[in-house]
């Protein structure tokens, strides 16, 4: 299994105190990613080992993410790591870019909380993303029925995404949470955007009350305030 790092994290499962496990690859290229070291990377682990190391933390914390990289790259080893980790009686959560659709699926029953990327409106996906959204729409359909939590959220970059582009979004999917993120210059995929501003909260703000009307929950999230219901 492709491991780029783990952690232990108050921020990645709401409410709970969570081992973050950060899986290699990615099958997209989006050129705002803030791990581009996790899209052909990671260490090779063997799945025992990881399960041992989930075990070893189980008493400490709450929950288990996974997130990546894309997690679904390794659905067999990530099935294997949630399957375990349920039967320690932790809470599980993925992290996906929605791409995979049928791997998603079979990996329903072993998932408490699903967050998905959202990269912008289908008409302009696979220029942001590098691979178009008939996946990702996929993926919303099979979750909205599936009574597993469902957060999307969408990385605002000024330059790539306009408001308007965020309100295509939110009339395109269905979610229990839609989170508005701040993009981050510090990390980036694309060494151009370096020199593009994050959007400040109050620029967010404006944006995410655009949209509050198609979601039973709106949140931004900034480096300055964290996470902000809307």
């Amino acid at each position: 299994m492709k491991i780029g790092s783990m952690t232990v994290s108050t921020l990645d499962y709401p409410g709970m105190v969570s081992l973050v496990i950060f899986t290699g690859g990615c099958n997209f290229r989006c050129p705002y990613c803030h791990n581009p070291e996790l899209i052909d990377g990671g260490e090779d682990v063997d799945v025992d080992e990881v399960i041992s190391k989930i075990s070893e933390y189980s008493e400490f914390v709450d929950a288990l993410v996974i997130s990546g990289g894309e997690p679904l790259l390794q659905a067999d080893e990530v099935e294997a790591v949630l399957g375990h980790a349920r039967g320690l009686g932790l809470k599980t959560k993925l992290d996906t870019n929605g791409s995979y659709p049928g791997k998603l699926m079979r990996l329903i029953p072993l998932l408490d909380y699903v967050a998905v990327d959202v990269k912008a409106p289908p008409g302009i996906y696979r220029r942001l993303a590098g691979a178009g959204p008939d996946g990702v729409m996929e993926s919303l359909r099979i979750l909205r029925d599936s009574g597993v939590m469902v957060e999307c959220r969408t990385t605002f970059v000024p330059g790539l995404l306009e408001p308007d582009d965020i309100l295509d979004i939110a009339r395109s999917i269905e979610c229990d949470v839609y989170v508005l993120q701040q993009f981050s210059n510090r990390t980036v995929l694309d060494e151009r955007l370096r020199e593009v501003d994050p959007p400040s909260p109050g620029e967010l703000r404006e944006i995410a009350l655009k949209v509050r009307e198609y979601f039973r929950k709106v949140m931004i999230r900034t480096r300055e305030f964290g996470d902000e219901e809307i």
